[in-house]
């Protein structure tokens, strides 16, 4: 039946890319499924509708099944929406090309000249928005994010001379607390650092709209052994069709003239303008980004493969609604009652039968999602009560045992930045398993205020809690842990 495929491009279909105006970092599973889907929503209404040009800025593959398809591809959302069934595929046409600035340098920058090029989006996980001391102006690229987009800026400032109507509206998509001010500020530092034109620094500032966003759809994507048959139902071979739950949500918080001469909150779509953005990142952030982040390492170790799976497991699926009820919420603070409510929706998302959200997806860069996601609700929960939140703790312990790299003689394929990976390595070679060792090994990782904002040595009775929880982990296994844990709560 293979044979019977077609090649999915713009040959084969009669599908013109609309005009370039969105420059968008990034291009994995979830920007292809959120805004890759909005935009041809919005396509479908607007007067001018705009396309997008994919920049591929990681050296990790090279998108070149994409680009044979001519930067098409499916999204299919599959779900419950208003009480009914959602099951439909769309094809995804706004992708005009894809940019991969380790190969095409020089066509990366070229699209700094292209006038119509007005809004910028990225999705470059929470540890993107960085510097590197040791990127320079003159690299072909630099390594990273902000100093790729720095050079992309500098040179469409020096191309326009500097004019106002040469600026951009960018909207970053990564889960950091006001994204947009955290791209401005590097972008400056990275020019500061850089030494150039403070013309230019004062033209970011002044002609550059930096808008702060929240973002929120479930996207496990389509696993490669389910590919085949997806293909057969689509009638064409896309190596890049992904797949997510019907509900999305883009809080955006920009300026009037944003919502004017971009107005995704008038299609229909649940597109939301607003003017204080932090209501919905901490909600979102902490109870569904922060319950993927708590169960990820202790449903993995327990032997289980996907977010349906754990909420539905008898053990595992009380550790997380506990987790959520008693731990993150009330570190939250203010009236429990709608969050409690959130939470609901939240559980009855995970327990989607439509989605196979597989763990390993969700654990990539794990680290500084979890100082993000799940760090401020222990923090918190430790500033209000003066105790440790135990499940959130017990999670943590799970993390250092997931970043071992291997379980019960399994290889764990660990996806995050390299100098993560080195340092878990190596004080987890160093460690034999006593006691002693491990708490020596929590005492290093815990230390690495980098990594966590803070040393969380300091915390009062943290590191010791963790490194029990390890040494039971190690012996016991997770769900005997877990119900040693649970036991010791209920008797407090």
């Amino acid at each position: 039946m293979s044979a019977l495929l077609q090649q999915l491009n713009r040959t084969t279909i009669q599908a013109p890319s609309p005009p370039e105006r969105i420059l968008q970092f990034g291009g994995g599973n979830f920007v292809r499924c959120f805004v890759g889907w909005i935009i041809q929503q919005y396509n479908r209404q607007a007067a001018k509708p705009m396309g997008i040009v994919v920049v591929k800025t990681t050296d990790r593959g090279d998108y070149r099944d994409w680009q044979k398809q001519d930067g098409l591809y499916h999204v299919r959302i599959r779900g419950f929406e208003n009480g009914s069934v959602v099951d439909h595929t769309e094809r995804i046409d706004c992708v005009s090309r894809i940019i991969h600035v380790h190969q095409a340098w020089d066509e990366f920058l070229a699209t700094a000249q292209l006038p119509a090029i007005r809004y910028v989006v990225s999705n470059t996980t929470e540890s993107g928005i960085r510097l590197n001391n040791e990127d320079r102006f003159d690299d072909h690229p630099p390594q990273e994010f902000p100093a790729k987009l720095t050079r992309w800026l500098y040179h469409r400032y020096v191309h326009f001379n500097g004019a106002p109507s040469a600026g951009c509206v960018f909207l970053p998509c990564e889960l950091l607390e006001a994204n947009g001010d955290a791209l401005l500020h590097a972008i400056l530092d990275q020019a500061d650092a850089w030494r150039l034109d403070r013309n230019f620094m004062r033209w970011i500032k002044e002609c550059n709209i930096f808008c702060n966003t929240l973002v929120d759809r479930i996207v496990p994507g389509i696993q490669k052994d389910q590919l085949p048959s997806v293909w057969q139902e689509l009638g064409y071979k896309d190596a890049m069709a992904t797949e997510g739950e019907p509900y999305h949500l883009w809080a955006i918080e920009a300026p009037e003239s944003v919502r004017q001469e971009l107005p995704l909150d008038q299609t229909g779509l649940n597109v939301v303008y607003t003017d204080d953005l932090k209501p919905y990142r901490t909600q979102k952030v902490r109870i569904l980004n922060g319950a993927h982040t708590t169960m990820v390492p202790v449903a993995f170790l327990a032997g289980v493969e996907t977010v349906r799976e754990t909420i539905e497991h008898p053990v595992l699926g009380p550790f997380v609604e506990q987790a959520l009820r008693e731990e993150i919420i009330p570190a939250m603070g203010g009236p429990a009652g709608p969050l409690e409510r959130y939470a609901e929706v939240i559980l009855d998302r995970f327990r989607n039968p439509s989605i196979n959200h597989r763990l390993l997806s969700i654990s990539l860069n794990s680290v500084s999602k979890f100082r993000v996601r799940v760090l401020p609700s222990l923090l918190d929960y430790y500033q209000n009560s003066g105790r440790l939140p135990h499940r959130l703790v017990f999670s943590f312990a799970c993390l250092l045992r997931f970043y071992r790299g291997s379980w019960q003689g399994n290889a764990i394929p660990l996806v995050d930045e390299e100098e993560v990976l080195k340092f878990m390595q190596l004080v987890w070679e160093d460690c034999d398993d006593c006691a002693e060792d491990v708490h020596l090994l929590v005492e290093q990782i815990l230390a690495k205020d980098r990594w966590w904002g803070r040393d969380l040595r300091k915390i009062n009775g943290l590191s010791r809690a963790v490194a029990e929880h390890l040494l039971c982990i190690e012996n016991s296994g997770v769900l005997d842990c877990l119900s040693n844990t649970s036991e010791k709560i209920q008797s407090r």
